[in-house]
């Protein structure tokens, strides 16, 4: 979750709730993005899976041991990026996000890169 008083912080509670797609109702937890909120990199997922529905958080399972690994090969720590997804919803049994949800969360995602 963004730090308190930021512009994300604000944008995440604006858009915490959304339903625009199904997928809004069968999340656990609306999964929004993490890190340096001045980052000068930032990694973009396709959408949150089962860890990530769980903890609220991306690239927390698989994929975030990976990224880990990654980005202590190139000299740097979770703490100074920025790390996201296009979908702030898991897609039922982790499929591949459909180009309609895609367009309801781009957005989501275009507004976080501004901001950051």
């Amino acid at each position: 979750m963004p730090s308190h008083h930021s512009p994300l912080l604000q944008f995440y509670l604006e858009i915490k709730d959304c339903q625009k797609c199904a997928l809004g109702k069968t999340r656990t937890n609306f999964v929004f993005g993490v890190g340096n909120e001045q980052a000068d990199v930032m990694f973009v997922g396709e959408a949150p899976g089962r860890d990530e529905d769980l903890k609220g958080e991306p690239f927390v399972g698989r994929a975030g041991q990976l990224l880990n690994k990654l980005l202590s090969h190139i000299h740097l720590k979770r703490r100074d990026v920025y790390i996201a997804n296009i979908l702030k919803c898991r897609p039922p049994n982790n499929r591949d996000p459909l180009p309609e949800e895609v367009v309801q969360c781009i957005p989501y995602l275009k507004t976080q890169i501004e901001m950051i």
